[in-house]
């Protein structure tokens, strides 16, 4: 495979696996969840962890480049930051243990969340899907609107063989009871009743390892956008 093109300043080499010594750097990470850990060792975290993520994300940019061009893959922004925000939260444990992506919609508008597809890899832990994890309450009503008032394009999207094939249904949290406004009979009260809106796959450990794992992740994203393109729609 040839060199990837350059992204910025930057010019990544094909992602050949993620490296044994990247998830054996996240696995002592969880234990030992302190700065002085953490900085003493951060140079095998750039090397290991970070750097391998963003050539990922560059073979990731370019296999997708003509399957969905509105979502930005950029292995400088598109990484979360390894640091937790820890000011309302009960574990104050400084490091997140994973390596984690989100791909967005370019030029996304507002503070709320877009949606878009995402993959970390963790120890024992690698998850690839799309979708909108968060909708805000005005997000949430317009989904439900949308479901109700055009079930068919939704239904569309999650009842496509392919679909189901691969993720079954949507993930995530969901009403006990039929939503505020929509009666516990109405035809598409199953769907009404999710608060997110995301689907994924979980991946072996031993698969981020070799090379064809950035196929193996296209595959899965590819077949993310249909949600991913219907919620953006939805939202527009």
């Amino acid at each position: 495979m040839s060199a990837l093109p350059a992204v910025g300043e930057f010019l990544f080499p094909p992602f050949e696996g993620f490296p044994k010594e990247g998830l054996a750097f996240l696995r002592k990470l969880k234990k030992n969840n302190n700065r002085p850990w953490f900085q003493k060792h951060k140079q095998d975290y750039e090397e290991f962890v970070r750097f391998p993520m963003q050539c990922l994300i560059a073979e990731l940019g370019q296999a997708m480049a003509g399957e969905a061009p509105e979502l930005s893959f950029d292995p400088r922004k598109s990484i979360f930051r390894i640091y937790r925000d820890v000011r309302f939260s009960k574990n104050k444990a400084p490091y997140k243990t994973n390596i984690a992506a989100s791909f967005d919609l370019r030029g996304r508008p507002g503070p709320t969340e877009s949606p878009g597809l995402y993959l970390h890899i963790a120890p024992g832990e690698v998850f690839v899907g799309g979708g909108l994890y968060m909708p805000s309450p005005p997000q949430l009503k317009r989904l439900r609107a949308a479901i109700a008032g055009e079930p068919e394009e939704f239904l569309a999207v999650v009842e496509h063989p392919a679909f189901k094939r691969l993720f079954g249904t949507l993930e995530g949290e969901r009403l006990s009871r039929a939503p505020l406004g929509y009666p516990a009979d109405h035809p598409m009260i199953e769907h009404l009743k999710h608060k997110q809106f995301y689907v994924g796959v979980e991946l072996d450990e031993n698969d981020a390892r070799r090379a064809k794992f950035a196929r193996d992740v296209q595959k899965v994203l590819v077949q993310c956008l249909p949600l991913v393109r219907w919620i953006a729609t939805t939202l527009r």
